[in-house]
């Protein structure tokens, strides 16, 4: 089959590789269409991924059509969307119900081959059947989605708040239409990039702007969230949380990303920091939400890319391009 493969820090090919085989309980994926992320872009540049090389895409959905010899909870034939997530269910954090922080965390399409190909081996467990109204070739959204719900459940739905979002790419799109669903005041949207900010308002932002001192907000906002990863933009952020407020870590930063906090405003106006890591019992919950329309594919997927120009998709990515890009194999 052909598959794309990071073959080496800076080095992504299209090649052609094993046809993948279930195990017992695993089922083989015919992918429909698998989602770039910006993980994918740390994993280019030698992060994440613990071994190189590696078939990635962890952002994936497509019909069934092989499954292994214990498999009876789907069938050949069924449409279904991939949880990546892959958690050891021993050490203490899966056993206290935090898999996200698995001691020894894997993911497909990180740690294992993904959905970066025409083919790719799911467990059972990880499949979510997808309904007869949702286009399997758009529900490679479900995942990022999925991420998303789990912020929400990290801000455990603050009625009310005046939220300000870093970033309109795909995730701050998303982080968006969520917090118009869980009760928020007014929704402000941040991003250099006009074209993906001018989606931001489409989608109903209450405002939008490169910079929050256009907003005129001196005392800060209740609840602001990263969703860039970027060091400017994180900095900036922590310093428009207001009294009570909170400060979510959404966006995926390079290692090296450091910023400066201020122990004694953290300690005077009773301020949050926290995070968001991948997926937490969210991924059914973000299958019923895309299924009941919580998103426009047609807005939120701006380019369906072949296979073959992966490499291309990830520059076009990497460049703020579009906003979510998908390969199709």
């Amino acid at each position: 089959m052909r598959a794309a493969v990071i073959e080496a820090p800076g080095k992504v090919t299209v090649a052609t590789v094993a046809d993948p085989t279930p195990g017992p309980r695993e089922v083989v994926v015919d992918v429909a269409a698998c989602g770039l992320c910006g993980t994918d872009l740390h994993i280019l540049q030698g992060e994440f991924a613990p071994t190189l090389p590696i078939v990635p895409g962890h952002e994936f959905a497509g019909e069934v059509v092989g499954v292994g010899s214990g498999v009876t909870e789907v069938a050949v034939g069924d449409r279904v969307a991939v949880d990546p997530s892959l958690h050891c269910h021993e050490c203490r954090y899966c056993r206290i119900g935090r898999g996200n922080l698995c001691d020894n965390w894997n993911a497909i399409g990180v740690s294992v081959p993904g959905g970066a190909a025409e083919f790719a081996v799911a467990p059972v467990a990880n499949c979510v059947k997808l309904p007869e109204q949702v286009e399997v070739a758009d529900a490679a959204l479900i995942e990022p989605l999925s991420c998303a719900v789990r912020g929400y459940d990290v801000l455990n739905g603050n009625l009310g708040a005046e939220v300000l979002i870093y970033g309109s790419g795909t995730m701050g799109l998303m982080m968006l239409e969520l917090a118009k669903r869980t009760g928020a005041t007014s929704v402000d949207m941040l991003d250099v990039n006009s074209e993906r900010l001018s989606t931001a308002t489409t989608l109903g932002c209450t405002r939008s702007a490169a910079s929050a001192d256009e907003l005129d907000q001196p005392r800060g906002w209740d609840v602001v969230i990263d969703a860039t990863g970027n060091q400017a933009a994180i900095q900036d952020g922590l310093g428009r949380v207001a009294k009570a407020g909170t400060f979510l870590q959404f966006g995926v930063s390079d290692y090296a990303t450091r910023a400066t906090i201020e122990p004694y405003k953290i300690y005077n106006q009773e301020i949050t920091i926290t995070g968001s890591m991948a997926v937490l019992h969210s991924y059914e919950r973000a299958a019923g939400l895309f299924a009941s329309g919580v998103l426009d594919p047609k807005i939120f997927i701006s380019h369906r890319l072949p296979l073959e120009e992966y490499p291309a998709a990830l520059d076009q990515f990497k460049a703020g391009v579009g906003r979510k890009i998908v390969v199709v194999p």
